[in-house]
């Protein structure tokens, strides 16, 4: 059982950035595939990116070079830097951690906006 608990979002200009924290408990998180998900009012949840227990990434396409996912196992915290923002950027963002593509525990999400 993990309990995630996202931070660090809020408003910025176009081309800021931000960095979002999603701290978990339970001492199995190097385990588990941590994965970030945003959700924009009237649209469904999309997949942002994610790191696996062995630290490889796979990011979006629309946020690839421009997001960067890592961790800190010892922290039992995952990250997303997030650069050169655009307007399209806003969302609620979620982290999740499961097991492959499969999630199986979620934050309550950070809201991120981004004006022009």
């Amino acid at each position: 059982q993990l309990q995630l608990v996202e931070s660090g979002g809020g408003a910025v200009q176009a081309g800021g950035s931000l960095r979002l924290s999603c701290a978990a408990s339970g001492r199995t998180f190097s385990t588990y595939t941590m994965g970030w998900f945003r959700q924009a009012p009237g649209k469904e949840r999309e997949f942002v990116a994610n790191i696996g227990s062995g630290g490889s990434t796979t990011y979006a396409a629309s946020v690839k070079g421009r997001f960067t996912c890592s961790r800190d196992n010892a922290k039992n915290t995952v990250y997303l830097e997030m650069n050169n923002l655009k307007p399209e950027d806003t969302a609620y963002y979620y982290c999740a951690a499961g097991f492959l593509a499969s999630y199986h525990f979620w934050g309550q999400g950070t809201q991120v906006t981004v004006s022009s």
